[in-house]
């Protein structure tokens, strides 16, 4: 590449020309480069099976809740990583926080707006909304993962920047 450049040069590009050709040469390596595609959508198995789940759809209507989630008005407000860990998003579009510090549990958050994803300290903001439908779910032994009662607790973290 360098040769078709000094053979170009010599050829009375003007001082700018030379410049911009030196620039667009030194960004070629970049331009194959494209942003890592982001991760697949976590499937997550219930151990209940209900038929109705947040963003399924009924009468054209999109169910935000369901059995076992606790709905909450955020009215704008964010809610928080309650622990250091992990944002992803379901099939449903609902984001699922994973942590270390709670290994046995998952946390479904639905109704954020553009959720924060990727890992996150405590205390980050995970999205904002209208209204949040939380769910807890802990780990069964056959590997399924079932709704519980979340903790005041854990939703006062989640609502809360502490």
């Amino acid at each position: 590449m360098p040769g078709i450049v000094s053979a170009l040069i010599k050829r009375g590009m003007t001082l700018v020309t030379k410049r911009w050709l030196m620039i667009v040469i030194a960004l070629l390596p970049v331009v194959g480069c494209s942003a890592p595609s982001p991760e697949a959508p976590i499937d997550l198995k219930l151990y209940q099976a209900w038929e109705l789940q947040p963003g399924d759809s009924v009468g054209g209507r999109q169910v935000s809740g369901g059995l076992g989630d606790i709905t909450i008005a955020l009215e704008g407000n964010p809610a928080y990583a309650p622990f250091d860990g992990r944002a992803q998003i379901d099939r449903r579009r609902c984001l699922i926080f994973s942590s270390p510090d709670v290994p046995a549990y998952l946390f479904r958050l639905c109704g954020l707006d553009n959720p924060r994803l990727g890992r996150v300290n405590r205390g980050d903001v995970l999205g904002k909304g209208r209204s949040l439908e939380f769910a807890t779910l802990r780990k069964q032994p056959n590997g399924t993962w079932a709704i519980v009662e979340p903790t005041k607790e854990i939703l006062e973290r989640t609502l809360t920047r502490l």
